[in-house]
């Protein structure tokens, strides 16, 4: 069955992504495979991921930089499950982590909108039901 395997953020600099995105948020770094001088291949996931992971890809056009931080026109672009929201949102915050609000309950679950360090947002989100199915 096919699923979704990589979704890429463009970022300023792999490392300080790297640096971000394993120390700050959490995540393991899977894959760092240099490709040429310039370019790396470079994969982040939160531990245990299973389908899903991040491709952080440097930017090299201008078109490319102009979209750092802004990927998604300002809306959220990505959800980050959790299946105890206190305590990675409190070790996220801990580990500076910039939330925009404090956690809220909505009719899906817990959640708290965070920004990268680009300025991407990201929803940290403990749903109280599966995705999809309506209910």
């Amino acid at each position: 069955m096919p699923h979704l395997g990589l979704v890429t953020v463009v970022v300023r600099d792999y490392d300080e992504a790297i640096a971000f995105y394993r120390d700050v948020v959490g995540f393991e770094l899977l894959e760092d495979t240099r490709i040429d001088e310039e370019k790396r291949w470079v994969v982040v996931a939160p531990p245990g991921a299973r389908e899903t992971a991040v491709l952080l890809a440097r930017a090299v056009t201008g078109g490319q930089e102009a979209r750092v931080g802004d990927q998604t026109g300002g809306r959220v672009g990505w959800f980050l499950n959790t299946d105890a929201f206190d305590r990675d949102y409190e070790r996220m915050r801990a580990a500076g982590v910039v939330f925009e609000e404090a956690p809220r309950q909505e009719a899906y679950g817990t959640v708290a909108v965070f920004r990268d360090l680009y300025g991407n947002r990201w929803d940290l989100i403990q749903l109280d039901r599966p995705v999809g199915t309506g209910r």
